[in-house]
């Protein structure tokens, strides 16, 4: 079958095969560890105090929306296996405008929050840094312009070992994230054990002191997270048995985040006020210190926290490299970006790129400015995946799919109206900045791609 062999729905595509090495336990794994690390290491001192106690029901909100957009993720990975995510997915039903709008959701969601969790692990690894060895990178190199520094320098540091690693080949990273994942696992468990022997019920005594108002707004914080799912679609084109292994990955993915997260968030707030966190940097471990008294189960999930992070940072640089991979194949940038190694079967300059831009972004830009802008181009292109699933059954309902979604076609509109939710409780600024985003990206399709995609060659050949 040609979707088998990475070529699209359409029928085949120009430009460089990937390998097809990954297994079922790998592409979970690739969503676990995208997902688990971000929105609990340190999300979440930024979501509880716009929630309360309530940021609880906050992840439960995201979760179902997460959830029913992975059921629609779920039938088109198995429709259309190939690289690209819900890039390729809008490219193969609703066309090139659409796909290039999709596209620049997906470059703004992943390139900001490889940056974003790479902010994070610095602020971990300091704390680690510190409590081991007593010693920390200059608050000069430790943060942003805006956030107390110059340079953060060890986010910048962890780009460049993801990006070395993403050029070695898929197969490597993908084992290393396995490991990784394992070991966050592993540490989040211990937090979550502990941090219940000073659970206090008192603390959910007020459960939403912000209103339903601030529930939505923490829902749409912590999203961001959730952009594993996506990650788990990305990787299309390099999994043996793709339109068994994508759906089955992507269900596992989700339970076990979600259990993760309501788990974390629970014995979290269940530990300490939802007031004190606020403002708390390296806030796990912190916790840990303060129900302890003593230095070393902070230690563990400091290490727990830069493991876990690098592990996100890897995936998010992954998949970012994938979709202009595609992009470039199918003519809509330009085609040095699908040029792979004829060694390691990787598309180096695309990672080399992406490596560049979210190095520079890490370490010029602080935390605070980063993280909303993640999770308006997670639920656009979430909302565009479940539009997807309903155009393919109507114009191509004989398709072969490993899976389809249950209740259809109440589910992905379901979906669809829980990803315009949460983007309506965003900040205005946000929302004007990713319009902005998004018109300069149809301005260039409109210039670049329209005129080299794949499409308009063929086009103008069959013209002339």
């Amino acid at each position: 079958m040609a979707a088998e062999t990475g070529a699209d729905a359409s029928g085949g595509h120009e430009g460089g095969d990937l390998r097809r090495s990954m297994g079922l336990g790998q592409l979970a794994a690739i969503g676990i560890g995208s997902t688990v690390g971000t929105g609990i290491f340190f999300v979440l001192s930024e979501a509880t105090p716009e929630a309360g106690p309530a940021v609880v029901l906050s992840f439960v909100i995201a979760a179902i929306t997460a959830g029913l957009t992975a059921l629609c993720y779920a039938e088109l990975a198995s429709a259309v296996p190939v690289s690209g995510s819900s890039y390729s997915y809008a490219y193969a039903t609703l066309g090139e405008a659409a796909a290039m709008a999709v596209a620049a959701c997906l470059i703004l969601e992943y390139l900001v929050s490889s940056a974003a969790v790479a902010v994070g692990w610095s602020e971990y690894l300091n704390a680690l840094l510190e409590a081991t060895v007593g010693l920390r990178f200059p608050d000069a190199l430790s943060g942003a312009p805006g956030a107390g520094g110059a340079f953060n320098l060890p986010a910048v540091i962890l780009v460049v070992l993801c990006t070395l690693l993403l050029i070695r080949g898929v197969s490597e990273s993908a084992t290393v994230n396995a490991v990784m994942v394992v070991i966050k696992l592993g540490v989040l468990l211990l937090f979550v054990g502990i941090a219940f022997t000073a659970f206090s019920i008192d603390n959910f005594a007020e459960f939403t002191p912000l209103g339903f108002s601030g529930v939505g707004a923490a829902a749409g914080t912590v999203f961001f997270s959730f952009i594993g799912l996506d990650a788990v679609s990305t990787a299309g084109e390099e999994v043996r048995d793709p339109r068994r292994s994508l759906p089955r990955a992507l269900m596992l993915a989700l339970v076990t985040v979600t259990a993760i997260y309501l788990l974390v968030a629970v014995s979290a707030v269940g530990a300490q006020p939802w007031t004190e966190f606020e403002g708390q940097q390296a806030g796990l471990a912190a916790i840990m210190g303060e129900v302890t008294g003593s230095a070393w189960p902070g230690i563990v999930v400091a290490a727990g926290a830069v493991i876990s992070i690098f592990s996100v940072t890897l995936v998010t640089m992954y998949a970012q490299s994938r979709i202009l991979f595609s992009m470039s194949r199918d003519g809509m940038l330009p085609p040095l970006l699908s040029r792979v190694n004829p060694r390691t079967l990787t598309p180096v300059p695309t990672t080399i790129m992406v490596g560049v831009a979210v190095a520079v972004l890490a370490g010029l830009i602080p935390l605070d400015v980063l993280a909303d802008l993640v999770s308006v181009g997670t639920l656009v292109a979430f909302a565009v995946v479940s539009v997807g699933v309903m155009v393919l059954r109507r114009t191509a309902p004989d398709l072969p799919r490993g899976f389809r979604v249950p209740g259809y076609p109440v589910t992905p509109v379901l979906s669809i109206a829980a990803c315009v939710y949460l983007v309506s409780g965003l900040q205005w600024i946000t929302l004007l900045v990713f319009v902005l985003w998004l018109g300069v990206a149809l301005v260039f399709w409109r210039f670049y791609g329209a005129r080299h995609s794949r499409l308009a060659t063929s086009t103008a050949e069959e013209a002339s």
